[in-house]
Order: structure tokens, then sequence, then C-alpha cells
């Protein structure tokens, strides 16, 4: 047994404990998947176990694979009999064996998220519902939730609380459209993924035969990332180990982070009760990371209440300690992530792969995309789109480009039914061939559609162009925030994404409203000249070119959300954004439980890391084509004090006093023992909000602020500015074609303002 050599004791007993019930609580980096492979290939090759008597649920295909080969360089081919998949692959396999039981071909088909979506919009149609209260997104959800804590559709309808939320909720005909669905997918013999599980635990409840045979099968079951499963999941797990009861169970409390998807923390808190005789083994030791990044996680995730106690230790050197480092804006922030992977690249000789930035939500990547391509630094985006990439951004952009530039097909073809106006491809192409054969351009045809088209399509294309012309003149008049915001909302598009409310909808609206923030960016920079919305386009279409590099170069900066981070590990690691209402989540803030899930995803950020760890927060952020002012997050307070190092950064244009220049050594402050100073930083910092960048401090105007008529302004006149707050005119310029004014405001300083956009209100001393 070579390969137990290299275990140390809580591994080799993991490996070796196969009778009876198990749980196996594997802290960050403490080879848990090694664990799994060796007890699976002990269970084979010592005791003799065929393959087709094991069951290894796992929660990814490449998992299950990589387990698998690993497994085979042990025992050998053999490792392929093996029951071994996610648990969607498996119980797909169970039904396809069993699947007239239930009334289901054999080779039923298996409906992805785009056909569920698809089904439920023609059941809302053809019943004459309203499409904008029952969205596929916001039924799918639903249906999926009820699926996954296993609601028949016919409890569903008689179930007294769930009719009050679906009326509550505006949806009273939910329990209709779940009925209808189900049987549509009966009828055309499909089952979505939810259906998988939920048709399976419906296979063992109502034939015994069907549960004793598969029972008697699978002598041993083994689930890796037990913290992730749902109900359904667990339910079905115990009930194919009840026989033998040789049923091991993997997992981290500690990173239970997908509640969201219908995990439930409990499966693994609660074990214990439904196997009171299990052996429990803890696999503590940290094969991954440095003491420092170690003792930080542990400190972090001690705050937690709900959990099973481990103390995750390592023999891994002390490292460099953790380096926290506060921005002034998320501008700043990202040029000075970007500046730091420039430097250690040098200094320490690293490739671009050594390096991961890790954010709470997708929408965060904007600022570091565009300051990691002006260093020219490679990255990539893992498990998503870049930035201006995303449909919704392209969405936005082409309604830009269009009032713009009327003569851009690309932008007109995607815009064009978008949001849905009953323009069809047939009348698209009807446009475009009628400008080519008469010698024309796109929008001829569009402001002549009666001409060109006649019949139905005529009237929705007429009245597109007379929206883009509205545009048009709107773009002419104000600068490109203004007139970008104006786009948004006169599109419809902000007002579709707005209405949707499920994970995937807010994220497209943060999404877009990230997209305008850049947008108020660039118009607030002082070193912006032409802020018009051609000019932003412009700058867009460089920076963007960069993401149509085809070089499938591995050597890139990964740049992920934190739960897309599961699993992986990075040499350095860079966590931004963390701030209230952004990380921890605003929207996890309603309850104990809530809270402790965005730990737990904090805890995960941490322990990806393996030699260095950057923790990072600005105390200004654009939300919502909002400056707003930011504290620093509740979690930085539970660092161990010990562990971290704070460097301050200022940028050329930071006002003077809130720290030290970047290339200053001196700047780093090492803080070993001061006990309170982790609470102590916090604290500060959130009575002490420095200026942003050229903006006043955090200053709100009254509810009727309303800019007054300025061609009177004089110097000597006192102001308010929406922004800056109240200042007095210390110059006027009359020269040139456009006027502008010198104000001395109280809090920022001397700024000159163009009076054509400043909306400025005149007091009266």
């Amino acid at each position: 047994m070579d390969y137990l050599k290299d275990l140390n004791d809580p591994q080799r007993e993991g490996v070796l404990s196969t009778e009876g019930p198990s749980m196996i609580i594997a802290g960050a980096g403490s080879g848990k998947t090694r664990v799994l492979t060796f007890r699976i290939a002990h269970l084979l090759k010592e005791k003799g176990v065929d393959p087709f008597n094991i069951l290894s649920l796992t929660f990814t295909n490449k998992a299950a694979a990589e387990m698998r080969q690993r497994i085979e360089k042990v025992v050998g081919t053999e490792a392929r009999n093996l029951w071994m998949g996610t648990f969607h692959s498996v119980f797909a396999r169970i039904l396809r064996a069993e699947a007239e039981k239930l009334g289901f071909p054999s080779n039923f088909t298996i409906y992805d998220t785009d056909d569920s979506k698809s089904l439920l919009k023609n059941i809302v149609k053809e019943k004459g519902m309203d499409a904008q209260v029952y969205k596929p997104n916001v039924c799918l959800n639903r249906i999926s939730g009820a699926k996954n804590r296993l609601i028949s559709w016919q409890q569903y309808i008689h179930n007294a609380q769930y009719m009050e939320e679906d009326l509550t909720a505006g949806k009273p005909r939910m329990g209709e459209i779940y009925k209808a669905y189900v049987e549509r997918c009966f009828r055309s013999g499909a089952m979505d993924f939810d259906d998988l599980l939920f048709h399976t635990a419906v296979l063992f409840r109502d034939h015994t035969d069907v549960l004793h045979k598969y029972q008697h099968r699978f002598k041993y079951v083994l689930v890796d990332e037990f913290q992730d499963t749902n109900l359904v999941q667990y339910l079905i797990t115990k009930k194919l180990s009840a026989v033998h009861r040789n049923i091991a169970v993997v997992g981290d409390d500690a990173q239970s982070i997908y509640a969201f998807r219908g995990a439930d923390i409990q499966n693994i808190l609660n074990f214990e009760k439904d196997f009171p005789d299990l052996k429990l083994i803890k696999l503590e030791q940290n094969y991954r990371s440095t003491q420092n990044i170690v003792n930080s996680a542990n400190a972090v995730i001690a705050h937690n209440q709900a959990q099973l106690k481990k103390e995750v230790w390592t023999e891994n050197i002390e490292g460099d300690k953790v380096e926290l480092i506060k921005a002034t804006s998320d501008n700043e922030e990202a040029k000075i992530v970007a500046s730091t992977i420039f430097e250690q690249k040098h200094h320490k000789k690293l490739s671009n792969s050594d390096f991961a930035i890790l954010y709470r939500t997708n929408s965060q990547s904007r600022s570091m995309e565009e300051a990691l391509r002006r260093m020219n630094i490679k990255y990539r985006i893992y498990g998503g789109l870049s930035f201006y990439q995303r449909k919704e951004i392209k969405d936005l952009i082409a309604y830009l480009r269009f009032t713009v530039n009327q003569r851009d097909e690309q932008a007109f073809r995607r815009i064009i039914n978008l949001p849905k106006r009953g323009i069809g491809a047939a009348s698209v192409d009807k446009i475009v061939v009628a400008a080519y054969e008469a010698g024309l351009e796109i929008w001829d045809v569009l402001e002549n559609a009666q001409q060109y088209l006649g019949g139905r399509a005529a009237t929705p294309v007429s009245e597109f162009a007379t929206l883009i012309k509205r545009f048009r003149i709107e773009a002419a008049k104000k600068d490109a925030f203004e007139a970008a915001t104006t786009i948004a909302k006169g599109s419809g598009l902000l007002r579709e994404l707005y209405e949707d409310k499920t994970i995937e909808g807010l994220n497209r609206y943060e999404n877009v409203q990230e997209l305008l923030n850049a947008i108020k960016e660039y118009v607030d920079n002082e070193e912006t000249k032409d802020k018009s919305l051609g000019s932003f386009l412009q700058e867009i279409a460089l920076l963007t070119d960069a993401d149509n590099d085809k070089d499938a170069d591995t050597d890139v900066v990964q740049m992920m959300t934190i739960h897309a981070a599961k699993g992986l590990e990075f040499r350095m690691v860079f966590v931004v954004g963390l701030e209230e209402d952004l990380f921890p989540s605003q929207m996890m803030l309603n309850s104990r439980a809530d809270l402790e899930e965005e730990r737990r995803l904090f805890y995960v950020a941490i322990t990806r890391a393996q030699h260095k760890l950057y923790l990072s927060y600005a105390l200004t952020r654009y939300r919502f084509g909002r400056l707003k002012n930011c504290e620093p997050s509740r979690f930085l307070e539970e660092l161990d004090p010990r562990c971290l190092q704070v460097n301050r950064h200022q940028s050329s244009r930071e006002p003077a006093g809130l720290g030290r220049s970047w290339g200053d050594s001196s700047q780093n402050e090492s803080f070993g023992g001061s006990t309170h100073f982790a609470k102590n930083l916090v604290g500060n910092l959130r009575t002490q909000q420095p200026k942003a960048a050229g903006t006043a401090k955090a200053y709100i105007p009254p509810a009727d602020f309303k800019p007054s008529d300025t061609s009177g302004l004089a110097e000597g006149m006192k102001v308010e500015h929406p922004k800056f707050g109240f200042g007095r005119v210390v110059a006027m310029d009359e020269s040139g074609a456009n006027r502008k004014a010198k104000v001395e405001f109280e809090t920022v300083g001397e700024k000159t303002l163009l009076l054509s956009f400043a909306k400025l209100r005149i007091h009266q001393d």
C-alpha cells in the first residue's frame, strides 16, 4: 500500500475507515481529493470490492474525471467501472433504466435552461397571461425552488403559504404555470435538470423494488463537497446507503457558499443526528498556504456561530503578512492592483498566471480590466464573459453606437427588435435589402418605412426611427453620461432588466449600471476634454480591441467571482471591493444565516492564496451613476492584526495628507502586537472619510435642489453644486464659445466649471 506512505495520520484514517458511516471534515488545502481517491483505491485494491458496487458523487464532471484518472493510476482500468459522476449524471443514468415506471420513455430529452424558458414563455402566451409579470426567469426559479424542496405541483397549488406568497408577489397564477409546465414536459417526454433529482426521489419513494435494487447494489457511497448538497440530494443519498450504511461524506462547512442554488448547510451540520454512530475525521493540516494566510482565515471564520469546530494549521513558512490596500476610489484600487502585479512580476520573476483577482460581483471586473489593459497585462475572465462582451453591455453599447452613427448596420441589427417591438427577422432582412437595392443607407429606409416596407412592420419601424432621432438630439445637447442614461431608460433596456428580480436579472441590471458608472467617471474626469458620447465610444472601442485576441495563451491573470474560485488555488490573490454593502452584500444582511454565508465566502477567498494575499477596498465607488462614500467591510475588523500589514497608497490626484506615495517603502506599517489594531483601523477610516479624487466629501444635495439660470452669474456669488457642495465664484471666463466659472468650494477647493454642464444653484448672501 505505497499510496499510504505520504499521508498524515488523519488522512490515513480517512482512507482506511471504510466501514460504517463517516464524515470527513476537510479544511481548505488539506488534501481531501487525495483522501477520496485513495479511499476508493483502497476499497478496490485491498478489500476486493467490485467497482460496480461503489457510488461516488461529485459536483462537477471535471472533478469526477480527475478523480477517476488518479484511481486508475493506482488500480488500473477497473476504475472505469465505478459509478462515479455528478448527482445529475448518475441519477440520469438510473432514470434511463427505470424511466418507464414513471411513464417516461427511456430516451427522454433533458431540457437545458433555454429550453425551459422557451416552454414557459409559450405557456404564458397561450394562457393569455401578462408576459411582463410572468417572465420565464422568474417562473423557472420559482418552479426550481419548489422541486428542490420536493414540492410537486399538486402540493404547491394546495399549499396556502405558497398561494399567499404568489398573491403578494403579484403572480397568483404561478401554480397554474407550474402544473402546465410539468404536464408539457411529461407530454414531450422531457425532464429538466431539477427533474433529474426530483424524479429520482419520486422513483425511490413510489417503487420500493427499485430502491431495494440500488440499495443492495451500492455497498459503498461517497459524497464529495457535501456542504453543497440540497435537500433532495441528501435524502436520496441517505436512502441509497440505508442498507449497508457505508456512507462517507467529505466537505467543509466553512466553505458552504451556494445557498442561492438551494444548498443547505444543515445537511453537514446535522449529519451526526442521522448517523449518531459515525466516525468523525478532521483534516486540519493545510498544505496550500502560508501561516499568515491560514491564521487570517481562521480568525475570520471563528466569528460564525453555525459551524463544526476545527483548527486548521500548517507547517508551511510564516510567509508575507496579508497586505491591506486602501484606495480613494474604485479606479485607484484597480490601478494599484495592476501596478502591484506589474511590479511583483518583474521583481520576483513571476508569470501572469501566478495572479488571481477575486471579486464579489461580476460588475466589479470593469475597472480592473481597464487598469490591466493600460499596463499591457494579459488577463482572462474565468467562468464568465469579459465585461464589455456581456450581452446586456453589448446591447446598450449598440444603442449608443447607432445613436451616434446611423450607418452602423451591426448595431442596427442588434437593437431593432430589442426590447421586442414586433419587428421580425424577415422585416430586418427586407430593410437591408431595400437599402442595398436603392443605393441608400439603412437609415433612409427607416425614415421612409411606409414607402419601402408597407404592411404591419412599417409602423414599429417608423416608431423606432423616431426614437433614435430623439436620442440623437439628446446626445447632441448632453454629455456622454446624460445621453447614455437617457438612452438606457428611453430604449426600455433598463426597465426590462430592473423588472427581472432573479439573480441573473439583478446581475445584468448591475452590469448596465456599472457601464453607466464608467461613463460617469469618464465625464467627471478633469482630464477628459471631449465629454461627448462619440468620444466615449471611441475610447471604449480602443479598450475593447484587446478582447479580440484569439491567442490561447494560458499565461494570463485570472479574474473571477469568489463563487467561481472555489476549489482553485493561486500563488498570489487579490480580493477587491471589501466594502460594506458590497462585501458583505447588501442583499445578505437580513439574517445571521445570510451574514454567515457571506463570511464563509470571504473565508473561501482568503484560502485560495498560496503565498501572498492582498485585500483592498475603496473609500468611494460609483454605484448607479452616483459617487458613493464607502465604509470598509466589517470582515476587515475580524482579521488577526498580527498577520496584517497596511499599505496606504497615494495617487497623483489624491488630496494631501491621505497617505504616502506608492513607491515609498516606508509606507508599509506592520502591526505585529496591536491586538486592537484591526477594529481601530476600520473604525478610524469610517469616521475619517477623505475627499474622493477630485470630488467632495459625500455632499448630498437637498431634495428640492434645482439648478439656477447661470446667465447672470458673476464673480463673488455664492453657489451650490450637487456634488461639490457650497462655494463662491472667484473668477469668470467669458472668452470663447463656452462660459466658465472658477469656484472655490468649501470641501474640495478650487474647480473650473463649464457652465453649460455645471448645474449650479445660486444663493443670495
